[in-house]
């Protein structure tokens, strides 16, 4: 017997590893995009790190 023969079974288990393999790396693609979308329009952001902001005094609630 051959060790590299592949049956069927091998073929289509190979097909199908592919096309899941494809789907992560489109899926993987679709939110580096949606991440570099989301930071470019958001603008410059401040975090919340328990200091007084400049942007925010002199608002009143």
């Amino acid at each position: 017997m051959s060790l590299t023969k592949q049956s069927e079974l091998h073929r289509r288990r190979d097909g199908r590893n592919k096309m899941v393999a494809l789907c992560l790396v489109a899926f993987m693609a679709l939110l580096v995009a949606l991440s570099l979308t989301k930071l470019r329009t958001s603008g410059a952001t401040e975090g919340f790190d328990h200091v007084v902001r400049p942007a925010l005094e002199g608002v009143s609630e």
